[in-house]
């Protein structure tokens, strides 16, 4: 019989609850006492996960302690375990204070003690980041850049040789200008001693050494200012303060000396009831802001005023193409063939205007016959905007856009 039992039948027999023998008293040899044991307690029930994770943050992590540790992750330990440690005590402080409330008000009440809900201070983004250094700038009047820049191809074949001549490791590809100079496009970063020499070759390319070149530079971050507290109004008149007393004011201040402005001032009053202005800057500067960071929060005196030198957000302004002389988009990604004159909107250069253009050629046949225009001659025919059909051009100040520049929407 015992080798026919199964498993089962021995494990039943284990657990069940079965009578105990005792031995025969002499009393009653016949009568043996019975007794039961308790059956086995029902099983615990599972706790749920959000139970779980509350008893979890009382209880520390086992750590191996042959296991060797920096310096930072044992002071970072540290840390944490006395953050842990004080937060199980406030909770028990608010519990021994608060028997009545609930798990879930002890933990908002916990948060606000630990100013969990706070939110964090906003960063001002007044620096661009990431622009290329290959590229020197040569900031010059508009004329100059267009006198230097009518003959590129030969201007890059003798800087290439210059260079080669000084054992230099770049090379320029082309020049291109605009309103606040030449730039010229390289394959490195160019070193100083290439600066100076590129300098001297465009001082004699245009026969001028006077201070009408401004000296070489790469291309470098902006960041943008705001200069606040100053005055709209002159001495209580109706003539308002202007970027050119912005600009000698600025000069003559010592906070400034070593800034340089990437384009001009920008004037807005605060608001149409205000006597005040908010005056706009943009500089040159590295990514790290370091110019803008010796002149943030500095104070100097227009007048009897005192203005103070904020940081401000990276410039919101909404771009316009020089190439399609539409906004929104950059002449680098625009994607029309060719280019538009601003004026007429026709697809060829302001320079090769009188030679594309029927405005300034003769024409017999209409109405009102039309004279043939001198070559070199500015044209002086009246075009429809091409933007809001207004009577200018594309890219005047007139254009009413230009009054909602810095207004995204």
């Amino acid at each position: 019989m015992e080798n026919n039992t199964t498993f089962r039948s021995k494990v039943k027999v284990k657990f069940n609850p079965q009578p105990r023998k005792f031995p025969l008293s002499s009393n009653n040899k016949d009568t043996a006492k019975l007794t039961y044991v308790s059956p086995i307690p029902p099983p615990i029930p599972a706790k749920s996960s959000k139970e779980v994770k509350e008893i979890s943050k009382y209880f520390k992590k086992t750590e191996n302690p042959t296991m060797k540790k920096s310096y930072t992750q044992a002071s970072s330990n540290l840390i944490n375990n006395n953050n842990t440690s004080s937060v199980a005590i406030n909770t028990l402080k608010i519990k021994e204070a608060f028997s009545k409330l609930s798990n879930k008000k002890i933990n908002s009440i916990q948060k606000v003690i630990n100013r969990d809900n706070a939110k964090p201070k906003p960063r001002i983004n007044m620096t661009t980041k990431g622009p290329s250094h290959k590229q020197i700038i040569i900031p010059m009047t508009n004329e100059l850049g267009k006198r230097f820049t009518k003959d590129s191809a030969s201007h890059i074949t003798n800087i290439n040789c210059i260079l080669k001549n000084i054992k230099s490791n770049i090379c320029a590809d082309y020049i291109s200008s605009d309103n606040k100079g030449v730039n010229i496009i390289t394959n490195n970063v160019a070193s100083s001693s290439n600066l100076q020499e590129i300098e001297k070759y465009v001082k004699q390319s245009l026969n001028n050494n006077s201070n009408s070149i401004a000296i070489p530079r790469l291309l470098q971050s902006k960041s943008y200012l705001k200069i606040v507290g100053i005055l709209y109004y002159i001495n209580k008149s109706s003539s308002h303060i202007t970027t050119e007393d912005i600009e000698c004011i600025l000069k003559n201040t010592h906070i400034f000396n070593e800034i340089i402005l990437t384009s001009r001032l920008r004037i807005i009053k605060v608001s149409s009831k205000s006597d005040m202005a908010i005056v706009w800057i943009d500089i040159w500067d590295n990514q790290n802001d370091n110019n803008a960071k010796k002149i943030i929060n500095r104070r100097f005196n227009i007048g009897n005023i005192i203005a103070t030198v904020r940081g401000a957000n990276m410039n919101p302004s909404v771009p316009q193409c020089k190439n399609c002389w539409k906004w929104g988009h950059t002449a680098g990604v625009c994607r029309i063939q060719g280019s538009k004159y601003a004026k007429c909107n026709s697809p060829h250069l302001m320079d090769n205007h009188w030679e594309f253009a029927w405005c300034c050629k003769a024409n017999s046949k209409i109405n009102l016959p039309r004279l043939e225009m001198k070559k070199g001659e500015p044209c002086p025919h009246l075009f429809k905007c091409l933007n809001c059909k207004g009577p200018h051009t594309a890219d005047s100040v007139e254009y009413p856009f230009w009054k909602h520049y810095f207004n995204k929407e």
